[in-house]
C-alpha cells in the first residue's frame, strides 16, 4: 500500500512540473510577440466611428420617425377637413330634396308653409296626385319616350361611333368636325323652325310626345364622341383576326365589338332616356299648352303655374318624389357600369 501511494503521489508532481513547464513556455511566446501601436490606434479609430455612427444612425431614426408623425399628423388635419367639407357640400345638395321629400308628405295644408317638418303626415298628396291630375298619363307618355329614345338612340350612336372608329373613308374628317361644330349650337335654336315643321304634320299640341320622340332622335348620331372613344381603346388586331376567319364587318360589330362594350352602351342607354326624361324647354313650346300634350316636367310646372300653386304645391312635390325614383333606382343600379362608359370613353376621341 506505501510504495502505490509513494508512486500516485510521484506522477502527481511530475504532472504538475510539467504544467509549470507549460505555462511558462507560453507565457515566453506571449512575451515575445510584438504588438503595433499603429493597429492599435486604427482599431479604436474604427471603433469610435462605428460608435459614431451607431449614434448618428439613431438619430436619423429618431428625425425620420418623428417627421413621419408630424406628416401623419398633417395629413390626417388635411383629411378631416376635406371630410368635414364634403359633408357640408353633401348637406347642402341633399337639403332641397330632403324639404321636397318632407313637403310631399304634409297633409295640413297644400299651399307652401314657413317650416319644413310638417305638422301632420299622410299619403294625401301622393293619392291626389293620380286621381286629381293627369300625371299618370305624363308619367307614361313620358317614360314611353325615354324607353323610345334609349333604344334607338343607342343603335344610331352605336353604329356611327363603329363606322367612325373602325373605317377609313373619304371626308371622314370632314364629317367628324361638322358634326363636332354643328354640336356646339344649343338645340333650342331650331325651336321655331322644328315646331313649324312639325306643326304642318300635326305633331304638336296633344300630339307632341309623338313629334317630341323624332326630335330626340332626329341628331342622335351626333353624339358618338364617348362612345367612338371607348371604341378605339378596343384592339384592331380582334377584327383583322375575325376578317381572317371569314367574317363581315357586322359580325365582327355584334359578336366582337358589342360583346366587349357594356359599360358604353349602358352609359348610352342612360344618356338616352335622361334626356326626355328631364327636358322642359322643348317640350313646352311643342305642346302649346295643351295638357294632353304635356311631359311630366311640364306637367308638374303646370300643376304650380298661375294661380293654382296655393292649391297644388304639396301634390307637385309629390310628383317631384315620384319622378325622381326611377332615375336614382337606375343609377344605383347602373353605376358601376357608367363610370366606366365615362371613363373608357375618355382614353381616346
Amino acid at each position: 500500500m506505501m510504495e502505490n501511494t509513494e508512486l500516485e503521489f510521484s506522477q502527481e508532481a511530475e504532472n504538475v512540473v510539467e504544467f509549470d513547464l507549460d505555462m511558462d513556455s507560453h507565457r515566453n511566446e506571449y512575451e515575445n510577440i510584438e504588438f503595433d501601436d499603429s493597429d492599435v490606434e486604427q482599431y479604436i479609430k474604427l471603433q469610435e466611428e462605428s460608435q459614431i455612427q451607431h449614434v448618428r444612425s439613431v438619430k436619423e431614426q429618431a428625425a425620420e420617425k418623428k417627421t413621419h408623425m408630424s406628416q401623419k399628423k398633417k395629413n390626417t388635419i388635411i383629411n378631416s377637413i376635406i371630410h368635414v367639407l364634403l359633408v357640408i357640400m353633401a348637406v347642402v345638395w341633399l337639403l332641397p330634396f330632403v324639404f321636397i321629400l318632407f313637403e310631399s308628405f304634409r297633409v295640413e295644408s297644400t299651399g307652401p308653409a314657413g317650416y319644413i317638418i310638417p305638422h301632420k303626415w299622410g299619403f294625401d298628396n301622393y293619392v291626389r296626385l293620380f286621381k286629381e291630375t293627369e300625371f299618370a298619363r305624363w308619367f307614361l307618355s313620358t317614360f314611353l319616350i325615354g324607353i323610345f329614345c334609349a333604344v334607338v338612340q343607342t343603335l344610331f350612336i352605336l353604329a356611327m361611333s363603329y363606322a367612325l372608329s373602325r373605317n377609313r373613308f373619304k371626308g371622314r374628317k370632314f364629317l367628324m368636325n361638322l358634326m363636332l361644330v354643328l354640336g356646339m349650337f344649343p338645340g333650342f335654336l331650331t325651336l321655331i323652325l322644328m315646331y313649324t315643321l312639325l306643326e304642318g304634320w300635326g305633331l304638336t299640341g296633344k300630339n307632341a310626345p309623338y313629334g317630341l320622340a323624332i326630335l330626340y332622335v332626329a341628331s342622335a348620331g351626333m353624339g358618338y364622341y364617348v362612345c367612338k372613344g371607348f371604341f378605339d381603346t378596343i384592339s384592331h388586331s380582334l377584327d383583322e383576326a375575325a376578317m381572317v376567319d371569314g367574317a363581315t364587318k357586322f359580325q365582327i360589330f355584334y359578336k366582337i365589338i358589342i360583346p366587349m362594350s357594356k359599360p358604353i352602351i349602358i352609359y348610352t342607354i342612360l344618356m338616352g332616356f335622361m334626356a326626355p326624361w328631364g327636358d322642359f324647354i322643348t317640350a313646352s313650346f311643342m305642346s302649346n299648352n295643351d295638357t294632353r300634350g304635356f311631359n311630366v316636367a311640364t306637367g308638374l310646372q303646370w300643376l304650380i303655374g298661375e294661380t293654382r300653386a296655393g292649391e297644388y304645391y304639396t301634390t307637385f312635390c309629390a310628383g317631384g318624389v315620384v319622378v325622381a325614383l326611377p332615375i336614382t333606382l337606375l343609377f344605383m343600379f347602373l353605376q358601376k357600369y357608367y363610370v366606366a362608359g365615362v371613363t373608357g370613353g375618355a382614353v381616346k376621341g
